[in-house]
C-alpha cells in the first residue's frame, strides 16, 4: 500500500477529523470557521485540516484575504470515491465512528429517529436491496448538506455500518 493511501486512511481514523469532514460536506469553510463551530483552537483546526488536505480528503475551494493574511476555504468532495481501507485501517475507522456516535448520541433530541442493531440471515436479494437503500440515504444527506446553522436546517446524524458477514 502506498504512503499516500495509508495517509488518507489514517486521516479518517480520528473523531475530530470525522466531524470536520461532516462540516465541510455542505460548504467550504476556513480553519477559523471550523474552529468556532467545533469549539477548538484555530491552531488545532489548521493542523487537522492540513492533515486532511495532505491525505487528499479535502480540497481548497478558494482563498480570501483576511486582516493581511490569506485564509484557505476547505471542502470535503463527498462525491469522489474513497479508497478501500486495509482491515487494520477499517478497524481504526470503526473505532473513530463509534466514539463519534457516542458523542453525537449525547446531543440527540426527542422525536423521530431510528436505532437498529441486527445480525440477521437474509437472502442475497434482500441484502442487495438494503445496501442500495443505505447508500441512497447516505448520498442524499451528503448532497443536501448545508452550512452549519443555516436558517431552516436542523443538525442530524447518520452513522451506518452495513456489511456482509462471513459464515461461521
Amino acid at each position: 500500500m502506498s504512503d499516500e493511501r495509508i495517509s488518507t486512511l489514517r486521516a479518517t481514523a480520528h473523531p475530530l477529523r470525522l466531524r470536520m469532514l461532516s462540516l465541510l460536506t455542505g460548504t467550504a469553510m476556513s480553519a477559523a470557521e471550523v474552529a468556532r463551530e467545533l469549539g477548538i483552537t484555530h491552531a488545532n483546526a489548521s493542523y487537522h485540516l492540513r492533515l486532511l488536505h495532505d491525505a487528499d480528503l479535502v480540497v481548497v475551494e478558494g482563498e480570501e484575504r483576511i486582516r493581511g493574511g490569506v485564509a484557505k476555504r476547505y471542502r470535503y468532495p463527498h462525491e469522489r470515491p474513497e479508497p478501500k481501507p486495509s482491515p487494520a485501517d477499517l478497524t481504526a475507522q470503526v473505532h473513530a465512528m463509534a466514539q463519534e456516535l457516542l458523542r453525537r448520541f449525547e446531543h440527540r433530541r426527542p422525536g423521530r429517529g431510528s436505532f437498529t442493531d441486527a445480525e440477521l440471515w437474509v437472502t442475497e436479494e434482500t441484502w442487495q436491496e438494503v445496501a442500495e437503500m443505505v447508500e441512497r440515504a447516505s448520498r442524499l444527506l451528503h448532497e443536501q448538506a448545508q452550512r452549519p446553522r443555516t436558517e431552516g436546517t436542523i443538525p442530524v446524524n447518520l452513522t451506518v455500518a452495513a456489511f456482509r458477514m462471513e459464515q461461521s
